[in-house]
C-alpha cells in the first residue's frame, strides 16, 4: 500500500484524485487549509486508508508533519485558481504557487518522494501558435496584468520542479491541465458558473464576444490522465499536457449547456464586459488549444467524455446536490 500525500485534497480535482486514489487501496493523507465536510460525496473519513491534516504549504513546518520518510509520492495540487483571484489578490496566487512548491519539493528531495506537479494551460499565455506542445513557447503580457500571475507563479513553479530533477535526481513529473470541469468544481468558471446560474433559472454570463474558444476536458479524463503519468517509469523528468484537443467557442459551450440543462425560464444569455469589470487588470486569451498526442503516445492516455456528455454528468450531480445551488 503506498503511502501518498495531496496537497490541495480537498479542491475540485484534489478530490476527486484522492477518491480514485483510496479506490485503488493507497493510503493517502490529504494536506490542506481546510477539510470540506459539506459535499458528502467526498466522505474521505470512511476510509480507513485515508488521513487529514491542516495546514498551509506556505509552512514548511506544517508540511513537515505530511511528508516524511515513509512518503512514496507527493501530488502537489495546492494553489491559488479562478480569474477573481488573480486579479484581486495576485501575491497570494504567487506566494502558493512560489513558496508551496519549494517546501514541498524540499521535503520530498530530502525523504526521497517522487512529485507529480500539478500545472496548467496558463503557462503559454497568449502564445498565437496553437496547438501548443509542451515545449512551445509562451507568450506573456505585461507585469502590470495582475491576470498573469498565475501563469507566471506556476511556470516558476515547473522551473523549481525541473531543477530539482537536474540537480538532484529527483524523480518528478508535470501535467498541465487544460480546462478542466466536472462535479464539485466551484462555480467560478465558465461551465460551473454557467450551469449554477441555469439550474437556479438565471441566465449564463457571455464574456465579451463569446468567440474565445477552450478545449474543456472532463474531471475524469483530467485524473486518468494523472495517474498514468505517475505510474510510469517513462514519465520521471517529463511535461504531458493533459487535455481535449478538440476547440469549442465558449459560446457553443455555454448554449450547449443551455439545451441540456433544459430550463423553461433559461434560453439566453447574458453580456459580462470583463474590461468594465477588471479593467486593466485583466487579459483574456482568444485560443487555447493543447497538443495532446505526448501523453496518448507515451502514456496510452485516451479522452473518453466528450463536452456533451461530461456537461451532462456535471448537471446531473448538481442536480443531485442541492445545496451546489444555492447561493
Amino acid at each position: 500500500m503506498p503511502n501518498v500525500v495531496v496537497t490541495g485534497g480537498y479542491g475540485f480535482v484534489g478530490s476527486h484524485l484522492v477518491t480514485a486514489l483510496l479506490e485503488r487501496g493507497d493510503s493517502v493523507t490529504v494536506f490542506d487549509f481546510a477539510k470540506n465536510t459539506r459535499d458528502s460525496s467526498i466522505d474521505f473519513d470512511q476510509y480507513p486508508n485515508f488521513r487529514f491534516v491542516q495546514g498551509d504549504v506556505t509552512d514548511l513546518s506544517a508540511l513537515e508533519a505530511v511528508v516524511t520518510p515513509e512518503t512514496d509520492r507527493v501530488f502537489h495540487l495546492a494553489s491559488v485558481v479562478g480569474v477573481n483571484r488573480y486579479v484581486e489578490d495576485p501575491l497570494r496566487v504567487v506566494d502558493v504557487s512560489v513558496i508551496g512548491t519549494r517546501n514541498v519539493l524540499e521535503l520530498s528531495r530530502r525523504h526521497g518522494a517522487r512529485v507529480v506537479f500539478t500545472s496548467t494551460s496558463e503557462v503559454f499565455g497568449k502564445n498565437p501558435a496553437t496547438p501548443w506542445r509542451e515545449d512551445d513557447d509562451r507568450v506573456l503580457g505585461s507585469t502590470r496584468t495582475a491576470r498573469w500571475s498565475y501563469s507566471t507563479s506556476k511556470a516558476m513553479a515547473e522551473h523549481m520542479v525541473f531543477a530539482m530533477h537536474d540537480t538532484y535526481g529527483l524523480p518528478v513529473t508535470v501535467v498541465r491541465f487544460f480546462n478542466v470541469y466536472g462535479p464539485r468544481q466551484n462555480p467560478i468558471f465558465v461551465i460551473s458558473k454557467s450551469i449554477h446560474r441555469i439550474l437556479n433559472g438565471r441566465e449564463p454570463l457571455l464574456y465579451d464576444s463569446g468567440e474565445q474558444t477552450r478545449c474543456f476536458t472532463y474531471v475524469d479524463d483530467a485524473i486518468a490522465g494523472t495517474l498514468l503519468a505517475a505510474d510510469s517509469d517513462s514519465a520521471v523528468g517529463e511535461v504531458f499536457n493533459i487535455g481535449s484537443m478538440t476547440e469549442t467557442s465558449m459560446q457553443d459551450a455555454v448554449d450547449l449547456a443551455i439545451q441540456i440543462a433544459n430550463v423553461d425560464s433559461v434560453s439566453s444569455t447574458a453580456a459580462f464586459d470583463t474590461a468594465q469589470r477588471y479593467g486593466t487588470r485583466y487579459e483574456d486569451i482568444p485560443r487555447r488549444i493543447p497538443d495532446s498526442t505526448k501523453a496518448q503516445r507515451e502514456l496510452g492516455w485516451r479522452l473518453q467524455v466528450d463536452l456533451e456528455e461530461g456537461l451532462r454528468r456535471t448537471i446531473d450531480w448538481a442536480r443531485a446536490n442541492p445545496w451546489y445551488l444555492e447561493g
